[in-house]
């Protein structure tokens, strides 16, 4: 059984702002996908490339 993702709206998702991404943790690492499009596609990172894109991000 696969199991659904649970997704949470990016801390960098302020209100009113229409640029929005949703994040989930997926048992290989993250996904990402638009909060307007939720059915639409999603992007797939191992978690390490996750964890050095969001060092690289706050650096």
């Amino acid at each position: 059984m696969t199991k659904v993702p649970t997704w949470r709206k990016s801390s960098y998702s302020g209100g009113g702002q229409t640029d929005c991404v949703e994040v989930a943790h997926t048992e290989p690492g993250v996904a990402v996908r638009d909060s307007k499009n939720t059915t639409g596609p999603t992007l797939a990172f191992p978690l390490r490339t996750w964890l050095a894109f969001l060092r690289t991000r706050n650096a």
